[in-house]
């Protein structure tokens, strides 16, 4: 399986967010990482739809990653943003009293579907949804800002749900979120995680593409 790059436009400059977009995916970015925050879930509050759609309208081709950090979450919701454009939707399974139902919606939108883990929630949660994802996001910071630094007990945590992943003969993604650098990419790569989400690691330098390379670098596909 590819390793995908998703920078994370939390850390992007939001006066110029369509420029910063296209640039970051001129740069080489596979995916663009889209949080979205209510404000209730976690006490920040960010962007929603309308931002998606307008992003998809100046770059028809974006490929989007949608980690929906929003309390009680709806179908109605996740519909929006399915219609706004985006390729991949990921939810807290306990901010829903329906979450199969949820998966499902998105799956059957021919958008992939994922389930995100909080550093403190144990890998075994995935079990349940393993026939209703496509990928699987381990957070490696707890969900609600962005800058914050990587939790070392995150890789042996990769290697846990890798292992659980392949033990049941998927073609599951592990993504994993938080405090992803130059410095620890290839450690969390070799520990199972296969689509990386970093913000600050190259929002926050002058040259996106080089910041790019030198992380593929890191997993032995420099271009």
């Amino acid at each position: 399986m590819s390793y995908l790059i998703a920078p994370s436009i939390l850390a992007a400059d939001f006066a110029r967010l369509g420029e910063e977009v296209e640039t970051v995916i001129e740069a080489g970015a596979d995916v663009i990482h889209f949080d979205v925050m209510d404000s209730h879930y976690v006490p920040n509050l960010t962007i929603g739809p309308p931002v998606l759609e307008a992003l998809i309208n100046r770059l028809p081709s974006l490929s989007v990653d949608v980690h929906l950090m929003v309390q009680h979450e709806s179908d109605t919701l996740v519909r929006n943003f399915i219609s706004a454009g985006c390729s991949y939707i990921s939810i807290h399974p306990e901010s829903t009293t329906v979450p199969f139902e949820i998966l499902e919606t998105i799956r059957k939108a021919d958008v992939k579907a994922g389930i995100v883990l909080n550093p403190d929630e144990p890998i075994s949660n995935v079990d349940p949804f393993i026939d209703y994802i496509d990928y699987l996001l381990i957070m490696s910071v707890f969900p609600g800002r962005g800058g914050q630094k990587f939790i070392p007990e995150t890789v042996p945590r990769l290697r846990e749900a890798r292992n659980l992943l392949d033990s049941k003969s998927t073609q599951i993604r592990l993504e994993v979120d938080g405090g992803i650098s130059a410095q620890n990419i290839g450690l969390v790569a070799e520990a199972g995680a296969d689509m990386f989400v970093a913000g600050t690691a190259i929002f926050g330098t002058p040259d996106y593409s080089q910041t790019i390379q030198h992380l593929r670098s890191q997993l032995g596909c420099a271009t």
